[in-house]
């Protein structure tokens, strides 16, 4: 994983060098953007999860390198995280419990754009997020020869989950002349986020996997 990182960062400096060559650098661009998230969080044991919609926000800044190549890191707060849903009778009785995992991040990417035409531009870069908070909203019911039982609540799950996680970004993005811009991102989650064994079971890793959908407004 820290090699797959290593490598980003330096086709980053080494591409935006190349290109910099006997170029005008323009100014500095500063903005703000938001977007929608797809997320879920992937594993072999992790048994039937579904994804979640929520949401990103946050600031950005792009830094020309040249013509056609920039540097773009960001600092967004993101919600993401996993649903699961079963249902299982057996013996007269019927169980079904409801799961919403949220996962809370600062994450900072650092995004390597190159202009493939006039505002289109083909984006990828390294990306480390922090987590703020984690926990999990739960619905149980059990039912059946004439009882029934109910219990919902939240459970806090922050020490159970690594507190940085690595990750890869790929993505496109459309410029408008006016400073408004659209992309949308695949983020590839490199970490195990599971930090307790004994909570999540032993073979229970899980990774981030993000696709994000922004727009953004850059002030200058």
């Amino acid at each position: 994983m820290k090699r797959l990182l290593v490598s980003a960062f330096t086709f980053i400096f080494v591409f935006g060098t190349v290109t910099a060559q006997d170029e005008p650098a323009k100014p500095i661009s500063f903005g703000a953007k938001a977007g929608v998230n797809f997320a879920t969080i992937t594993g072999d044991d992790l048994g039937d999860v579904d994804g979640k919609t929520s949401f990103h926000i946050g600031v950005l800044a792009e830094i020309p390198i040249s013509d056609v190549f920039s540097i773009q890191p960001e600092l967004l707060y993101s919600r993401q995280g996993a649903k699961e849903s079963y249902t299982e009778s057996f013996s007269g009785m019927t169980f079904s419990e409801d799961l919403d995992i949220k996962l809370d991040y600062l994450l900072l990417p650092v995004m390597a754009k190159y202009y493939v035409t006039d505002g289109f531009s083909i984006e990828a870069g390294p990306q480390i997020g922090f987590l703020l908070n984690a926990e999990i909203d739960y619905e149980f019911s059990e039912s059946g020869d004439g009882m029934s039982f109910n219990e919902s609540g939240t459970l806090d799950i922050k020490d159970a989950v690594k507190s940085v996680d690595f990750g890869l970004n790929f993505g496109l993005g459309y410029k408008l002349d006016n400073g408004l811009n659209f992309n949308v991102r695949y983020n590839l989650g490199l970490t195990d986020g599971n930090d307790d064994p004994e909570f999540f079971d032993s073979d229970g890793a899980f990774k981030n996997s993000v696709i994000q959908i922004g727009v953004g407004y850059f002030f200058n």
